[in-house]
């Protein structure tokens, strides 16, 4: 990864038009989330406080690229039964929604002939990927993410996305 890649922020910072995040993982262990995960799998109670510590950089950075006309779309294909930390995702999806991302949820079993990059992905104005990059166990790895903006690669991960998305279940019709 070249030290003048763009990362996350940037990237979003300058959409246009669109942000769209696929999530293909049925665990993630990354540590930002872990203190809130534990306590989820504790006691069954989510942070969903657009307000908390938790939640506050997130939601403020999903409603400016919003409020600039940026359509940020989130879509998860996820194994059934679903396991524990989807559970605690889809929890949490209701700052996701309420900060203006749509969330949609796909079976893993309805995307077989769906033609999938071998990583999660946001795809940004149909222009450029970044890829993140996790080790088996769901953490970040070295390096965390990739940026591409070849043509076919982009085209795989939008036309990948939109597939996901149009088979996907709203947030609030998929129950787990």
């Amino acid at each position: 990864m070249s030290q003048n890649e763009p990362g996350f922020d940037e990237l979003l910072a300058s959409a246009k038009r669109s942000a769209v995040h696929l999530e293909m993982r049925d665990v993630y262990g990354v540590g930002d989330e872990a203190q809130d995960f534990e306590r989820w799998a504790r006691t069954g109670e989510r942070d969903v406080d657009p307000a908390s510590d938790y939640w506050t950089p997130w939601v403020g950075l999903i409603k400016r690229t919003v409020a600039r006309g940026v359509v940020v779309r989130r879509a998860r294909v996820v194994s059934e039964p679903v396991t524990d930390y989807i559970k605690y995702e889809h929890a949490g999806t209701v700052v996701n929604l309420q900060a203006g991302e749509q969330v949609r949820w796909l079976p893993r079993r309805q995307a077989s002939d769906i033609a999938l990059p071998g990583n999660d992905c946001w795809v940004f104005d149909d222009e450029t990927v970044l890829f993140n990059h996790f080790t088996g166990e769901g953490g970040w790895s070295e390096p965390g993410w990739e940026v591409r903006t070849e043509p076919a690669v982009v085209r795989l991960a939008a036309e990948a996305f939109e597939a996901v998305w149009e088979r996907g279940i709203p947030h609030e019709k998929y129950s787990i």
